[in-house]
C-alpha cells in the first residue's frame, strides 16, 4: 500500500517537473529564438492582414544583417509615435523623406519591409522606391494613391549601420519615411512563418 501510495506521489512530481520544463522551454524560446508576433494594424496589407500571426526570428539577425525585401520586427524611434523626424526636416513642407531617427528606442513593437540598407540612395516615386537609381520590384504592395507619403522626390542616404523600413500599403502606412532609418540594435528579427489563420499558414 505505501509502495503503491509513493509511487503515485512520485508521477505526482515527475508530472510537475516536466510541466515547469516544458514553460521554461517555451519562455527561453520565445525569449531568445522565436517569437509570435500580431499584426496590428492595415499597414502590411495586401501581404500581412490585421490580426494574422507570424514567427518572428530573433536570432537570426545576430549573426547576419538583415536584407533587401526581409520583413521584420522592430523598435521604432521615440520618434514615430507623433512622425517626429530628428533632423526636423518632416512637417516643414520637404519634399525628402526623414534620413535621421530620433536618438531614443520607442518600447512598441513595428513590423515592415527593408527597403533599403546602409549606404543606399532612395527616393520615393508614388509610393515606389528608386533605390540607387532603380526602381525596385514591388508587385506585393498596395499602391500609394494621393497620399502625402507618396513622393519624397529629394534623394536621401541610409546612414552606416542603419536600414530603411516602409509598409506594403503604401498609402497607409507609418514608417521610415516620417521617422527615418532603424540601426540594427534596435532590429528584433526576421519574419518568417505565418501560423495564423489557418488559411494564410506557410513562409514568408
Amino acid at each position: 500500500m505505501k509502495t503503491r501510495r509513493k509511487s503515485g506521489v512520485s508521477s505526482l512530481v515527475e508530472l510537475v517537473v516536466i510541466v515547469v520544463i516544458a514553460l521554461l522551454l517555451a519562455f527561453g524560446i520565445q525569449a531568445f529564438l522565436i517569437k509570435p508576433y500580431r499584426i496590428p494594424s492595415e499597414s502590411m496589407e495586401p501581404t500581412l492582414d490585421i490580426g494574422q500571426r507570424v514567427l518572428v526570428n530573433r536570432i537570426g539577425n545576430r549573426f547576419s544583417d538583415p536584407h533587401v525585401g526581409e520583413i521584420v520586427v522592430f523598435h521604432p524611434p521615440s520618434g514615430a509615435s507623433s512622425q517626429t523626424c530628428g533632423n526636423s526636416r518632416q512637417g516643414q513642407g520637404s519634399d525628402q523623406a526623414c534620413d535621421t531617427p530620433t536618438s531614443g528606442q520607442s518600447s512598441q513593437n513595428f513590423i515592415k519591409r527593408v527597403v533599403a540598407g546602409p549606404g543606399d540612395t532612395i527616393t520615393i516615386v508614388d509610393g515606389h522606391v528608386m533605390r540607387n537609381g532603380r526602381l525596385q520590384p514591388d508587385g506585393f504592395t498596395r499602391p500609394c494613391g494621393t497620399s502625402r507619403a507618396c513622393n519624397f522626390r529629394n534623394p536621401i542616404t541610409i546612414p552606416k549601420g542603419s536600414w530603411f523600413m516602409m509598409g506594403d500599403n503604401r498609402g497607409a502606412s507609418d514608417d521610415s519615411r516620417f521617422w527615418g532609418p532603424v540601426p540594427k540594435r534596435w532590429i528584433i528579427g526576421g519574419a518568417f512563418f505565418t501560423y495564423w489563420p489557418p488559411g494564410k499558414i506557410g513562409p514568408l
